[in-house]
């Protein structure tokens, strides 16, 4: 029997409701509902559109009803940002958006209290300005009156599950992201939580991935009329639902999720704490995702929204076909420096990135964004040859998510890390959101068969060094 399932993928910039049918060979994704994700700024604040983006959520569940209906619901988002909520249930105000900039200073704040050394020895995560628990350290120091009235802290695919079914816990792979969990463990770090003060009521339980939050509740099967079904805690970051779909039957990988962000990075069983450049996610079934945050086509989106609003529309498409007729290796700049963290005029910050160094700098559309796809690919050999250093895993990339539809950085990257580059799948989240719901209901044994299941059914291109 055809098992029909709805994954619901919330991107930086934009979401979807797709269903996905899985025949006992092959599923098969059919997308419904395609919405923005906007972000919101008032008062110096840049928001989430969290309600709006939950309205958008219901319309894919309805459409989902009228395209024939679906056994279970499963959410993945983007990680480390979250929503509070009060004493009697209720949100306290939007979620602050992780690329607003209160957080800029907070890790000199953390520093005084508890060493970086100390916090990556507990968590084993990243440093990144706008991780969890400097958003929460920012709200404890600096929003003590809002601190103080929140209940609890739900992270944002939890925070949509505790809109459709009224549980308030959060699931293990986007707990991970936010330098609050000991990756040994899969628990709150406890020690670190109580040596930065922060109060332990406020962390929800974690569950694991494949878990049930509950069903459907009553007022949203009154109000969308539809049937109570499981709502699934997918691997809610959507980086580890990507993860699962990687189309590999081998221990022995590497993935670039490629996106808004490029995250570069292999599956262990344990994870690696010698070097804090790279980080120790929490995957499916515990493994760890153990990776490295790249900026990734983020640049090349906010470069288009310049353009775009100086009058050279362009479609991404023509955006590459104008950069591949340029010059390779002739701009190289760091993609992963603070000045491309923000919103605002990017061709601009990527000039001004080499005129500020003395430099030639790029002018032009087309040069521009062949500096920019040429940077992130030397930004992938960097990584791989320090995961290759770290592990001593060495093996073809495979490279998931909508920036393969980018042809050129794919390329790009086999000649940069001289190694060959098999990508696919493009809806990599979508598909292991599918997969990990398939297997909650147990229609697919475990992530070992999904991934065969999934290569099954997605084509992939492959891309030689030259």
């Amino acid at each position: 029997m055809t098992k029909r399932v709805l994954a619901i993928d919330f991107g930086a910039t934009s979401g979807r409701a797709m269903l996905c049918s899985f025949d006992g060979s092959k599923i098969d994704i059919r997308e419904l509902h395609r919405f923005d994700n906007s972000p919101v700024e008032v008062g110096g604040v840049l928001y989430w559109d969290v309600l709006r983006l939950y309205h958008e959520l219901k319309t894919g569940i309805v459409k989902a009803k009228l395209a024939g209906g679906f056994d279970c619901i499963g959410i993945d988002t983007w990680g480390v940002d979250f929503g509070l909520i009060d004493k009697n249930g209720k949100l306290l105000s939007n979620p602050v958006h992780y690329r607003d900039r209160r957080t800029e200073k907070m890790q000199e704040e953390v520093f005084k209290l508890v060493s970086r050394e100390e916090i990556y020895n507990a968590t084993g995560i990243q440093f990144m300005d706008f991780n969890t628990v400097y958003q929460l350290m920012y709200l404890k120091n600096h929003c003590p009156d809002e601190y103080e009235r929140a209940d609890k802290f739900i992270m944002i695919p939890d925070l949509f599950a505790y809109f459709l079914t009224g549980a308030q816990v959060c699931e293990r792979t986007i707990a991970s992201t936010g330098q609050l969990v000991d990756p040994r463990t899969g628990d709150w770090a406890w020690g670190l939580i109580d040596k930065l003060g922060l109060k332990r009521s406020l962390f929800p339980a974690i569950v694991d991935s494949g878990s049930v939050y509950g069903n459907l509740s009553e007022a949203v099967c009154a109000e969308l009329q539809v049937e109570s079904v499981p709502v699934i805690a997918v691997c809610c970051h959507d980086t580890a639902s990507a993860v699962v779909s990687v189309p590999s039957e081998e221990d022995n990988f590497e993935y670039i999720s490629c996106g808004t962000w490029s995250l570069l990075g292999t599956e262990l069983k344990k994870p690696l704490f010698d070097c804090p450049d790279y980080t120790n996610e929490i995957g499916y079934d515990r493994t760890v995702r153990y990776l490295q945050n790249i900026m990734g086509l983020w640049i090349i989106n906010e470069s288009k929204r310049t353009w775009d609003k100086q009058g050279k529309s362009l479609g991404y498409g023509e955006i590459a076909a104008l950069a591949e007729k340029e010059e390779g290796g002739k701009f190289i700049f760091n993609v992963n420096d603070d000045e491309f963290m923000y919103p605002g005029d990017m061709p601009e910050k990527v000039r001004n990135w080499f005129i500020s160094r003395g430099k030639p700098a790029p002018e032009g559309i087309g040069p521009i964004a062949r500096a920019i796809y040429d940077s992130i690919a030397d930004c992938y050999r960097e990584a791989t040859d320090l995961l290759v250093k770290l592990t001593g895993k060495k093996s073809a990339i495979h490279m998931i998510g909508g920036g393969i539809n980018a042809t050129l950085l794919c390329q790009l990257t086999a000649n940069s890390t001289r190694l060959p580059v098999y990508a696919g799948p493009s809806e990599a989240t979508v598909m292991g959101n599918a997969a990990v719901q398939l297997i909650a209901i147990g229609a697919i044994k475990n992530l070992k068969e999904a991934r065969k299941i999934i290569k099954r059914s997605v084509s992939l291109k492959e891309y030689l060094p030259s």
